[in-house]
């Protein structure tokens, strides 16, 4: 093993289910190519995902988020590393900054830190001709206040870099801004950028050689306005043929654009009547279990392998990369309040179909309103033979299974204490 190749694995996995499957299937893939794997993180995370990270070859405390702390650790420890790759959004910059200080195959720090801007990629997307709503990076509500004055709305209100909808809220008159700014998760600059009516899409692919592979188009469900929580996700994307082409071929432009070239993509989009209009680019693959449904859709898919080939200059696998069946996820939205039991978990369990099924709550927790991702109390992914049929099996199955609230009796103040 002493000849055998290192990949450099920034961040590893946090400690979220999808993410630690995502690892646990990175790390399998790569032991698989006989690849040594050294995971980074910091002491908290690296405790936190034991399971997966007892899986590498090599595992050193590095504050992966820390700008430059990565690559002047990399450049520090003496080793060599042939890849470099990870699956965080807010690690990718490390990756590039590292990837560019040992030499190994990467974006540039450059491409990645204006993708990873919001408002610097739509900036640069509208600049090469790519339809974009407006957006202004906002201090406060008196220059929110002057762009809801110079242009139409609906807006959209959201942090200039997060995840996962937090923050991210509809407002539709001035008056509404202060409530949507408190909801912002720091005192940072923010965005207002012009709402964008339409279906929601994200594309998933990998570069290969260079250049951007689709693998699906994937469709979205989600909470409606004000908030944008994500509720469902169906692929391949049930859409004629010459709208699909559409899609690929503007997200392959813009990708070329903004100067990616190496790992994988998460691109979404609005489908308007007057086309397509890109949203947010992401420099690795979608989360929410898209991963899950990729592997069913396209048999014999090994997503990260893929990637490791390519960085390290290896052949491609010998296998189909387009999908041939379907795959749905779609999550639980009961109402908020206190839960006293869960009916039908278990014939859910049991189903054939299932891929994976999780349920966070348990009688006795609080159900919060679905104001961002971490709402979300669980989810059901199932495969079939086609994308249509995943989709009403997925919707089936979360539609079987009842959340029973506490009765109005039980939530009186003096029996709360028996809690």
């Amino acid at each position: 093993m002493s000849d055998a190749p290192t990949l450099l694995f920034v961040g590893g996995a946090r400690p979220l289910s999808f993410s630690l499957d995502m690892a646990a299937e990175a790390l399998a893939q790569a032991a698989a190519r006989g690849i040594r794997v050294h995971v980074t993180n910091t002491a908290e995370v690296l405790e936190a995902t034991a399971d997966v990270v007892a899986k590498a070859t090599e595992t050193s405390v590095v504050d992966v988020l820390r700008p430059g702390e990565s690559a002047a650790w990399a450049r520090r420890s003496g080793e060599h590393f042939d890849a470099v790759y990870a699956l965080q959004e807010l690690a990718q910059v490390a990756v590039a900054e590292t990837a560019e200080a040992v030499g190994a195959p990467g974006n540039s720090p450059e491409a990645v830190h204006r993708v990873r801007t919001k408002d610097a990629c739509r900036e640069a997307l509208a600049a090469a001709g790519f339809p974009q709503p407006v957006v202004r990076l906002c201090t406060d509500r008196a220059t929110a206040e002057a762009f809801l004055r110079e242009h139409a709305g609906p807006w959209i209100v959201k942090p200039r870099d997060a995840m996962g909808s937090t923050g991210v809220s509809l407002v539709t008159d001035a008056a509404e801004l202060p409530a949507a700014i408190a909801l912002l998760p720091d005192a940072k600059p923010f965005l207002v950028e012009q709402f964008v009516e339409g279906p929601e899409f994200s594309v998933e692919g990998v570069f290969l050689g260079g250049e951007p592979k689709i693998l699906a188009v994937t469709a979205k469900e989600k909470v409606p306005p004000p908030f944008f929580v994500e509720t469902g996700h169906v692929l391949p994307a049930p859409l004629p043929e010459t709208r699909r082409r559409e899609i690929e071929e503007q997200v392959s432009a813009a990708l070329k654009t903004l100067g990616l070239r190496v790992g994988g993509f998460h691109v979404e989009l609005w489908l308007t009547p007057a086309g397509v209009v890109l949203g947010e680019v992401h420099g690795r693959f979608g989360g929410d279990w898209i991963h899950r449904m990729l592997a069913h859709a396209i048999p014999g898919l090994e997503l990260y392998g893929l990637v490791f080939d390519d960085l390290l200059g290896r052949p491609l696998p010998d296998v189909s990369l387009e999908p041939s069946r379907g795959a749905a996820v779609r999550y639980f939205t009961p109402p908020p309040g206190r839960l006293a039991a869960v009916e039908g978990w278990a014939e859910v369990l049991a189903h054939p179909a299932v891929l994976y099924a999780e349920l966070g709550v348990r009688p006795g927790d609080e159900i919060r309103p679905l104001h961002r991702s971490g709402d979300r109390v669980g989810l059901v992914v199932v495969g079939a033979d086609t994308a249509e049929a995943a989709s009403a099996l997925a919707a089936d199955l979360v539609n079987s299974v009842e959340f029973v609230p506490e009765s109005e009796p039980d939530r009186l103040p003096g029996l709360w204490a028996l809690r």
